[in-house]
């Protein structure tokens, strides 16, 4: 297969990420004799500082001729730090959402067995959670008309929704809880807001046409509490944009890291992978982000052009980088591996055709040695 892929590396630590997923993937097309061309853009805070504009409209035009887009993360601290900033970085994924039509976010959520201890979670809650969550991306209230008064005094930011819009995630995630254990969530307030009333009937409606899949519903406070108390009760999760960044980003401590959680954004005709992790700036350089989410995003987009054997090797590279303890220090404190070296490991172990028994009594930094 050729594949063209836009790689957006953004901000902080998205260039380091970005690089090991790059190496992964080219690793996984030298052993299965794919064609992946990769070209990249700026995008966000970097963008900013040389073009003026979060999202250059050479950025877009590469991404709209692009198979797919490989993202890093945006934002930088001097933008955090000034609200009243008219650019910001946020803007450009927010724009390239909405230019690529980009409606629906997904979002894996995985406890591996060896790690459930690194959870601040109890680990009998959280040990077997596997869920998906489906977030509606270019709706909702981020999208909505935004004003401020003359005096700065109220501000007002609009949350609409159309039923067209809640369809065409819904389907997506009906079809997901059909390939997995046939049960969806869907996730709302519909005891307060108009928008989640009509999530609410539309859901329901279109359940009709998967009578093998369970549905029911929480309100999104109780959601909130019952991902920590019990996650495991979930198997696709189903809700509206601010609702799916909350949710999504809460569940990422039942894997132990934030740094191992992947994302997909796909839409009609285009389709973005990314981790869910922002830029962290102050880890910028040094060699400790975990490229770990970034590479299990490559592995998404390996699926969504049907090459699942492709991405269920990087997955079992990064089973193997876990049972080994081949990790960033967000994982592995006492004696961890730098953003590279991982990298390193895990295209050592796609490329390893003969899947040998790696010995980990010969795992050093910079070195592994396969009997």
């Amino acid at each position: 297969m050729k594949l063209n892929i836009a790689v957006l590396p953004g901000d902080g630590i998205g260039p380091e990420i970005t690089q090991q997923s790059v190496k992964v993937l080219k690793a996984v097309a030298d052993r299965f004799e794919h064609e992946f061309h990769f070209e990249e853009a700026a995008v966000g805070a970097t963008a900013i500082d040389f073009w003026g504009n979060p999202l250059p409209d050479a950025t877009l035009e590469l991404c709209r001729k692009s198979d797919a887009v490989l993202f890093g993360a945006i934002g930088d601290p001097k933008y955090d730090n000034d609200p009243s900033a008219k650019v910001r970085p946020e803007q450009g994924l927010l724009k390239l959402r909405k230019e690529l039509g980009l409606f629906a976010n997904i979002r894996p959520v995985k406890a591996y067995e060896k790690l459930v201890d690194r959870s601040p979670l109890k680990a009998e809650n959280i040990s077997g959670a596997d869920m998906v969550i489906y977030r509606e991306l270019t709706g909702g209230i981020y999208f909505g008309e935004k004003s401020t008064s003359e005096d700065g005094k109220t501000a007002s930011d609009l949350c609409t929704y159309s039923v067209e819009e809640i369809e065409r995630v819904a389907h997506l995630a009906f079809k997901a809880a059909q390939s997995r254990n046939k049960k969806l969530t869907l996730v709302d307030k519909a005891n307060v807001l108009e928008t989640s009333r009509l999530w609410r009937k539309t859901v329901k409606e279109i359940g009709k046409a998967y009578e093998d899949v369970q549905l029911d519903f929480l309100f999104v406070d109780n959601a909130a509490m019952q991902m920590i108390l019990n996650p495991k009760q979930f198997d696709v999760i189903l809700t509206e944009n601010m609702f799916g960044d909350i949710i999504s980003d809460e569940a990422s401590v039942i894997g132990g890291s934030i740094g191992l959680l992947e994302s997909a954004s796909v839409g009609e005709k285009s389709a973005l992978f990314e981790p869910i992790h922002g830029s962290y700036p102050q880890a910028t350089g040094k060699g400790i982000a975990n490229p770990v989410a970034s590479i299990l995003s490559a592995a998404m987009l390996l699926d969504h052009f049907g090459l699942e054997k492709e991405a269920a090797v990087v997955r079992k590279s990064v089973e193997v980088s876990i049972q080994f303890n081949v990790c960033t220090p967000d994982i592995n404190k006492d004696n961890h591996y730098t953003t590279e070296k991982v990298g390193d490991f895990l295209e050592s172990v796609i490329s390893d055709t003969d899947n040998h028994i790696i010995n980990n009594d010969n795992l050093n930094f910079g070195q592994m040695t396969i009997i």
